[in-house]
């Protein structure tokens, strides 16, 4: 027997085995709630990725079973890209009869998730921050747990200015996506209204890792205030670039959204220093379950929990609340459920608002401290203001079907 038939008899005699895996599997699928947690585990935003991961293992782990069910999921690697999170969402929802979707960190691929959801009967919690989301895109299918990007500017841009009247020169640095024109647009809408001048902005791609160019441009505006739109590695690259070009000494620093905890990490105490972030969480936030997540945290995992870890704990979280205050797995009456929910969150209370799916809760404007005043590792920043800030549901153009 020559080795090619020998590989086609191993293979045949393979075909039984596979047979009975995909029996069994089929079989626990029907004894256990299958989630996704479709996040980029590659790309420039894998770091993000990689905590909100641990962020839903933490919250399956405390519940163990839902409705005497037992809970597992399954990591896809969006990359970033809407096109590669359908599909992965696709196969999940197909192989495995997934139907509980928590991620989504960039909001082109949330946007198209959404859609997917809908269309399967799908649920997807997500906490990308297009203002789109819950707005002209909005679905049945869609909850968002982050503030959206009006919400942020809101509260970042509107109290600076109000704390420094003389700062009356803005430049922006922009991602060219629907989340960062989001920013972009709020933020102009709050210049117009207070009469700041916008001296100039500079548009980037998803990809660019290199944002001297851009700084060059902002320098020669002569700026207060530099307004840093972009996210993830992409704004930390751009403070530690600004930093080195002097513009700490003159110039005020906004990071409109920051990724809180692991951005402070990787920058450190000395470039954050005087720098002011806008934030979706902080781990120091005194409410119940933020102090339970702590404890979990560094029970689990030896370390404080971050944002994109926290996302992904609150979004699962909601979502096998839903189905516990449905009594059922069957997405229609979970969606039903968690519409309207009330309850105690990670930044106090916390309310689904049942007419566009949008979570109401805080977001925070914090200023990065000095070193010697920093209380344990962490302590990397001061909370300067928090509170909510949202377009009213017929500002939003959500019209749900």
């Amino acid at each position: 027997m020559n080795r090619r038939n020998l590989l086609k008899l191993a293979a045949l005699s393979a075909v039984p085995a596979a047979l009975v895996q995909a029996r069994s599997a089929l079989a626990a699928a029907g004894d256990a709630i299958e989630l996704g947690c479709p996040v980029p585990m590659s790309g420039p935003f894998a770091a993000n990725g990689k905590f909100a991961d641990l962020g839903m293992k933490l919250v399956l782990e405390q519940y163990d079973k839902v409705l005497g069910k037992s809970l597992r999921y399954s990591v896809l690697d969006t990359e970033g890209k809407p096109a590669t999170a359908v599909r992965k969402m696709q196969e999940l929802a197909q192989k495995n009869a997934a139907r509980y979707f928590a991620g989504g960190i960039l909001s082109s691929e949330s946007l198209a998730m959404g859609k997917e959801a809908e269309k399967f009967g799908g649920v997807f919690v997500t906490t990308a921050g297009a203002d789109e989301i819950t707005g002209k895109d909005c679905n049945r299918a869609t909850f968002r747990w982050s503030v959206p990007t009006f919400g942020a500017i809101e509260r970042t841009v509107r109290p600076l200015i109000d704390t420094m009247p003389k700062a009356r020169r803005w430049y922006t640095i922009t991602p060219q996506y629907v989340f960062g024109e989001g920013l972009l647009s709020a933020a102009k809408s709050v210049f117009k209204e207070k009469g700041i001048e916008h001296v100039g902005n500079s548009y980037h791609g998803l990809n660019e890792k290199e944002f001297s160019g851009y700084l060059t441009n902002a320098l020669a505006a002569k700026p207060d205030v530099l307004l840093i739109l972009n996210f993830g590695q992409q704004s930390s690259d751009t403070l530690r670039q600004a930093a080195s070009f002097g513009m700490k000494k003159d110039t005020t620093i906004l990071v409109a959204w920051a990724s809180g905890l692991e951005q402070f990490e990787s920058l450190g105490a000395e470039l954050c220093e005087g720098v002011y972030f806008g934030a979706q969480y902080w781990h120091g936030a005194d409410s119940p379950l933020n102090r339970e997540l702590v404890k979990r945290a560094n029970a689990r995992f030896k370390s404080n929990p971050n944002y994109s870890l926290a996302g992904s704990y609150i979004c699962t979280k909601i979502m096998l609340d839903g189905m516990l205050k449905a009594g059922t797995t069957d997405p229609k009456a979970v969606v039903a459920a968690i519409e309207g929910m009330k309850y105690d969150g990670l930044t106090g209370p916390e309310e689904v608002r049942a007419a566009d799916h949008q979570v109401i809760k805080d977001y925070y404007l914090l200023k990065g401290k000095a070193k010697s005043r920093m209380k344990d590792k962490d302590d990397y920043a001061e909370v300067i203001s928090a509170g909510k800030s949202f377009l009213p549901v017929d500002k939003t153009l959500c019209k749900m079907a």
